[in-house]
């Protein structure tokens, strides 16, 4: 397992659509891991292939709610694998919403309060769930990079463009520092 970069706005990278998986093997299981790794040590409770540079339609989370006696997260990591969203429902959720991709910005994002999922998990198998909550609106960010979409795309032209100025100046001063 490694860590792996993160890309971040505005890399171009991040715009790309990406392509389905068609094997799920011990490489798809290793990159895997790696996502893992790299979310954990990020923190973050979500990351698509796209952001380490890989243009597959893989993703995972982990949300982290629940913590165990001492206070530490209990994880319970969900690896999604050519994910496909369908009905969507009317009702929606608005979360103050943050990207690896774009870090220590946020927004609130308006989304379907629930979904219908179908992907595959790390073992190859089927899998076809209504998901709400905080699970249905991480799944539906995470979507989102697989066809090249941030959720700062959601924003105003204004909204966009003041927090990419934001991370840039960030990246100035960590330079500058």
């Amino acid at each position: 397992m490694a860590i792996r970069p993160i890309i971040e706005a505005p890399d171009p990278r991040l715009r790309v659509k990406s392509t389905p998986v068609e094997t799920v093997d011990d490489d798809l299981r290793a990159l895997i891991a790696d996502m893992f790794e790299t979310m954990y040590a990020a923190p973050g409770i979500g990351l698509a292939a796209i952001q380490v540079g890989v243009p597959k339609r893989v993703l995972v989370i982990d949300l982290q709610e629940a913590e165990d006696a001492e206070g530490q997260p209990i994880r319970k990591p969900l690896v999604f694998i050519n994910p496909e969203l369908t009905d969507p429902s009317t009702d929606r959720n608005i979360y103050n919403e943050g990207c690896l991709s774009v870090p220590d910005q946020y927004a609130e994002v308006e989304r379907p309060a629930t979904i219908r999922a179908r992907w595959l998990d790390a073992n190859g198998v089927q899998h076809d769930e209504l998901i709400d909550g905080m699970l249905a609106t991480c799944l539906q960010h995470e979507m989102d990079h697989l066809e090249g979409i941030l959720f700062i795309d959601y924003l105003s032209r204004l909204k966009r463009e003041m927090v990419l100025k934001k991370l840039e100046k960030s990246r100035r001063q960590s330079k500058a520092a």
